[in-house]
C-alpha cells in the first residue's frame, strides 16, 4: 500500500505538551516525504498564522495544511479554500457563553486571540498561551471570523454541558471537544474529515491513498473519513478506538518514524 497524502494533527501528535516547536526529526521526516513525492502537512485546529512557527519557520513543512479544523485549506503554498462562521450563529454562542459561569468565547484576528466573552483568567485556565496573548474585546469583531473557540475556566463537566447546549441551540454550528475545557467551532457538517475528503478530491486521489495521524476527539471526523487513520499512544479513548492503526507516543517521535517509513515506500502499520 502506498500513501500519496499524509496529514497529521499537531498538538499532542507531533508537538508534545508544553513544547512550542516540533522536533528536528519531525521536520526532517516531512522533508523526506516531500522529496519522495508525497504531499504532507499538518491538519490542526490551530489557525494557519500559528502553524509555521511550530516548524521553526520552515514553510515547506506546512505549504500543504488543513488549519482551523479544515476551515482553511492550503495546497503547495496556496490557500485554496476558506470558510467563515455565520455571524448570527456566532453571536448566539457569544450570548450563551456570556451567561454561563466561567465560560467564554475567543475569536482570532490571524494569530491574535480576541476575547469576546468571558474573562482573561478563565481563558488562561483553559488555554494558557491564548490567555497570555489575548486582546479583551467584549464583542464580536467587525470582520468575518474563521477561527473561534468556546472555553470554560471551570472543569471538564462544565465544558461538556456547555458543548451540549451549544450544539442543541445553535443549529448552524458544530462544537467539538478538542481539549477537556476548550472547544472548536465549525459550520455544521464541516470538520477535518470533510476537509480531508475535499483535499483528496482536489488532488485526484482516493481516500485509501491518504494516511492521517491524530490524538484527540476533534480528529474523529478525520479518522472516520480515512481508512488509514493512526492514533498515537496517549490518544483519547474515542480517538484510540476509532483509529485503524496505533503507534508510539508523540514524545518519542512516533509520527516522524512512520512518515520516514512511508517516504521510503514501506508500510509501518500492523494490527
Amino acid at each position: 500500500m502506498k500513501a500519496k497524502l499524509v496529514l497529521t494533527d499537531i498538538d499532542g501528535t507531533i508537538l508534545p505538551r508544553g513544547e512550542r516547536v516540533v522536533s528536528a526529526r519531525t521536520v526532517a521526516a516531512f522533508h523526506a516525504a516531500l522529496d519522495a513525492g508525497l504531499v504532507v502537512g499538518p491538519a490542526s485546529g490551530r489557525g494557519y498564522a500559528w502553524v509555521p512557527g511550530f516548524f521553526g519557520g520552515d514553510a515547506a513543512c506546512c505549504a500543504t495544511a488543513l488549519a482551523t479544523n479544515g476551515m482553511q485549506i492550503y495546497l503547495h503554498g496556496e490557500k485554496v479554500m476558506e470558510q467563515t462562521l455565520p455571524a448570527a450563529a456566532l453571536e448566539r454562542v457569544r450570548a450563551i457563553a456570556a451567561e454561563t459561569p466561567a465560560a467564554g468565547l475567543v475569536c482570532f484576528d490571524d494569530s491574535t486571540p480576541l476575547l469576546v466573552a468571558g474573562t482573561r483568567e478563565d481563558l488562561t485556565r483553559a488555554f494558557p498561551v491564548y490567555g497570555e496573548r489575548c486582546v479583551e474585546l467584549g464583542r464580536l469583531p467587525d470582520f468575518d471570523v474563521v477561527k473561534a473557540n468556546a472555553f470554560s475556566g471551570a472543569d471538564e463537566g462544565a465544558m461538556a454541558e456547555l458543548v451540549e447546549r451549544l450544539n442543541a441551540e445553535v443549529v448552524a454550528l458544530d462544537v467539538d471537544r478538542a481539549m477537556p475545557t476548550y472547544s472548536n467551532i465549525m459550520p455544521r457538517g464541516w470538520n477535518k474529515g470533510t476537509a480531508v475528503a475535499w483535499l483528496a478530491e482536489r488532488l485526484g486521489i482516493g481516500l485509501d491513498e491518504v494516511v492521517v495521524f491524530g490524538d484527540a476527539d476533534n480528529d474523529l471526523p478525520m479518522f472516520e473519513a480515512v481508512p488509514n487513520s493512526v492514533a498515537v499512544a496517549g490518544a483519547t479513548p474515542r480517538a484510540a478506538t476509532t483509529a485503524r492503526w496505533h503507534i508510539g507516543a508523540c514524545e518519542d517521535d512516533a509520527v516522524a518514524s512512520a512518515i520516514e517509513a512511508l517516504a521510503a515506500g514501506e508500510w509501518p502499520f500492523s494490527v
